[in-house]
Formats: C-alpha cells, structure tokens, sequence
C-alpha cells in the first residue's frame, strides 16, 4: 500500500539557492507514494513590513536565521529520494493539489533584470494581500486577480559531474521552469539524472502570466500534493508534462529562438512515440495544432513550451 507523508518546511528540511547531486535526502519514499510539501518563498527583505497586517509564519524566521543562500533565490523544500531511481528514468509528478499557504506575497523588479531592464531600473517591491478562502490576489491599484497557484520550481538533481547549479537557470532536471499549466491536475515528467532523483519544489506563484516579464510573478509559500512514480528507463532529454486538455514540451535557452526549436523537435518526438505518424507529418501537425508559448523571459535560460490539445492525438481530455 502506498505511503503518504508531509513534510514542513524547516532549517533541516530545506535548501536555498542551488540543485545539487551531493546533497543528502531529507526524506525518502516509494514510486507510487504520496507526498505533502509546504514551501516558504522570500528572503528577509522580501517579508512584509510590521504592522501590515500579513503573517510572517515562525518557521519561515527559523530558516532565515540558519540558513545562508547560495547560488539563487529559491528556497526549496526537499530533497525528497525516490527508491530506485536511477539515471534514465524518470519521476511522473502528478500534482494532486496546489493551495495557498500565506495571506501575502511579493513581486520584484530588480535593476539589471526582467525583460525590459533598460525601461525599469529601479529597485521596487510591492507585498500584495492574498485571500486565501476567495482564491484572489489584491494589486495596489485595486485590481483582484484570480489566483491560479503553482509551484515555479519543481526538479530533480543535475548529474554528479555538473556540480552545484544555481536555482535560478532551468535544464534537463527541471527546476526553475515556471509553467503556469502545471497546477493541481497536471502531471510533470522530469529525467532523472542521480541515484533517488532528488526531487525539490519551491518558489510558490500565487498568479503568474507567460513570460513573468518583470522577475517574479506573485511570490508566495505553497502547499503541494503531489504523488509520484517511477519511470524506468524513461530516457527522457527534457521535462515533459500533461495537463487534461494538453501535452506539452518544453525547451531552455540563452536564445529564445533555440529554446523553441527544443521544444518543437522533443513535441515530434512525443507524437512520433505516440502515434505512426512520421517526423514530417509530426512537424506538419504541430504547424497545423500546436501552441508555441513563452514560458519565461527572466532565468538566463529563456522557457518555450508547446502544447497540443489530445484531440490533436485522437485521445480525450482527461477528466
């Protein structure tokens, strides 16, 4: 029978900043177990002030007082083993559940970053109030937008021979991809490149658009469900993911163009493996069907995703 456990998220129990193959498991589970991950995200100037009225929770001071980042922003909880796992397979991380953990979250425009650094220079951050029981974030300006919350970074550990990498650049593990379709109801496919995958998640978005064109999108700790299994021999180069009307592909790179042709050429290959189409007809169908999205603008390694609908695969949506 299939385990279920939660993990909080603790001085011990995370880490800040960076992927890396030599950090040791915090936990480890069976393919085919459930896990319960809370996240914290933010940075001690990235809390909101005394006196407005948002929560900081106690454990999210226990980390900032003991733990330094290196490497990046993120504050990851795991990593979480998964038995057996080996190079060549792959986790299959279906998102159960997606909930908003805090009553705030931030948004950062930092100078020399985000898509237009020339046009916005200046350091600013805003806290923005968060209605978790009406499911809503409030701007400054009074608009509610809709949370839709989803977790920016997902991934398993690089290969040993890479070191440590930063969280802030996505690769072939995953990481700090920052897909807005992967909320509760998706699946991720992620290669696994380590002995027990390593699997992290972190950097908690309330709402995000495609592109999160200024850095972050609404910055917020988050508690994810997630049930994960195994995929031996997988051979996986890249992320994939399925959501209930779509399948998607995904490519990372300094050159946008680069990251699309990625994503394009794993998209045929994925309705080659599929169905009998041929390459070309793959590629005519993806010209003919296929959505090609900008994930985002803001990791050095720019996101491209394309998606196409199961219709398109002669398959149903998923309920």
């Amino acid at each position: 029978m299939a385990d279920r456990i939660e993990l909080l998220p603790e001085p011990g129990t995370v880490h800040w900043g960076h992927f890396d193959a030599a950090l040791a498991p915090v936990a480890e589970i069976a393919g085919g177990d459930t896990i319960v991950i809370h996240t914290v995200s933010g940075g001690r100037d990235d809390l909101p002030p005394a006196g407005s009225g948002m929560t900081v929770r106690p454990e999210h001071w226990r980390i900032l007082d003991a733990v330094e980042p290196d490497m990046g922003p993120h504050i990851m909880t795991g990593p979480i083993a998964v038995r057996d796992a080996e190079p060549g397979d792959a986790l299959r991380v279906e998102i159960l559940d997606v909930a908003l953990r805090e009553d705030w979250g931030f948004n950062l425009i930092r100078p020399g970053a985000g898509a237009l650094p020339d046009r916005f220079p200046d350091h600013r951050r805003i806290h923005l109030p968060i209605d978790r029981a009406a499911g809503t974030v409030l701007t400054p300006w009074g608009l509610e937008i809709p949370a839709r919350p989803f977790f920016g970074v997902m991934g398993t550990a690089p290969a040993p021979e890479l070191g440590r990498l930063t969280s802030i650049v996505p690769g072939a593990f995953g990481g700090n991809i920052d897909n807005k379709e992967l909320t509760a109801g998706s699946v991720l496919y992620l290669p696994v490149w380590t002995e027990g995958a390593l699997f992290s998640a972190g950097d908690g978005h309330a709402a995000q658009g495609d592109g999160e064109v200024c850095l972050t999108a609404v910055e917020t700790g988050l508690t994810g469900t997630f049930r994960i299994d195994l995929v031996k021999r997988a051979g996986l180069a890249f992320p994939r993911a399925e959501t209930p009307g779509h399948l998607i592909t995904m490519g990372f790179d300094e050159d946008l163009d680069e990251a699309a042709r990625t994503a394009l050429i794993e998209m045929i290959g994925l309705i080659t493996e599929r169905t009998s189409l041929s390459e070309e007809e793959a590629y005519r169908l993806c010209s003919l069907a296929a959505d090609l999205r900008v994930t985002q603008l803001v990791n050095r390694r720019k996101g491209i995703h394309a998606m196409l609908g199961r219709w398109a695969l002669g398959t149903k949506p998923t309920p």
